[in-house]
């Protein structure tokens, strides 16, 4: 047992209608159910709220937070089948969501892929988002996306994506396989353990899958013909970034005047840490979602 089995969340499901097609979004809900929303929060690509849970639960005596799996990921139904050519599908299903739970105005957060995700919806709806606390959000490099064919097909993530077991007998034995390796390799064995939970589906002859099939993931991984630049200028919130030091896709470098110019966004490199940094520094993490909590 460990420290955050007091907090535990409520899994829940509601019906959208995104403009990408009607479904059912599945979300966590941390804090008393009585309190309003004070933040969303969104996972990576190719993981799901529940693998966040040691993050979020320490913060529900002092807030309700709603994790919900993104298209694609962990126990929600949308559909994946359809042609895109960014994440702009990712930012309307989360403002569909705000519009099915009736959330006027909210802090936002999220990480990676979904850092990103929350950035482009403050840009389309700024009113509605009165901060960000983005944890190594993806952000290309200034410019127009440049994705030949022979790049995609020769990226490491996408190779290691294809390659990606998706059936195993059991939870236990994703568990084992994945314990100190690759991604998981900062993750302690909680945060493991709440990331299988989720993240494999049971079917009938009792082996599991991925709830994230890599195609989904690959998917993520090629179609970010977004821009999260000008998103930046559009939102007008205060935003809080928290950057890895180490295998960061936050490629912000080059327009750091830009963001510093704007004096209201903030980049802080976090030493030692990894594109996992909120694993590997929750109480880091924890500090810049309470940040944006508090914004007026």
């Amino acid at each position: 047992m460990d420290d955050t089995d007091a907090y535990q969340p409520h899994a829940r499901r509601i019906a959208l209608a995104p403009p990408s097609g009607p479904g059912e979004m599945a979300f966590l809900d941390f804090g008393p159910s009585d309190r309003p929303v004070d933040v969303v929060f969104l996972h990576a690509n190719g993981f799901n709220a529940s693998a966040y849970r040691t993050i979020l639960a320490p913060l529900a005596d002092r807030l309700r937070i709603l994790a919900p799996d993104q298209r694609g990921h962990g126990a929600t139904r949308l559909a994946t089948d359809r042609p895109r050519t960014s994440w702009l599908d990712l930012k309307d299903d989360l403002l569909a969501f705000l519009d099915a739970m009736a959330i006027d105005r909210v802090a936002l957060s999220g990480h990676s892929m979904g850092g990103t995700a929350s950035l482009l919806a403050a840009a389309q709806a700024p009113e509605r988002v009165k901060a960000l606390a983005l944890l190594d959000p993806v952000i290309r490099p200034v410019g127009p996306a440049t994705f030949a064919p022979e790049q995609v097909g020769a990226s490491g993530m996408v190779q290691g994506a294809l390659r990606r077991r998706r059936v195993f007998p059991s939870r236990a034995a994703a568990v084992e396989a994945y314990r100190g390796r690759g991604a998981f390799r900062t993750w302690t064995e909680a945060q493991l353990e709440d990331y299988v939970d989720a993240g494999f589906l049971d079917q009938p002859d009792g082996t599991v899958t991925l709830a994230c099939t890599p195609e989904w993931e690959v998917s993520n991984y090629v179609n970010q013909d977004h821009d999260a630049w000008a998103a930046f200028e559009a939102s007008r919130c205060p935003i809080h970034i928290l950057r890895a030091e180490r295998e960061s896709p936050g490629r912000l470098d080059e327009g750091m005047e830009r963001l510093e110019a704007t004096g209201r966004i903030r980049v802080d490199t976090i030493p030692d840490t990894t594109h996992f940094l909120p694993m590997e520094r929750p109480e880091l993490a924890r500090a810049a979602i309470l940040e944006a909590a508090a914004a007026p």
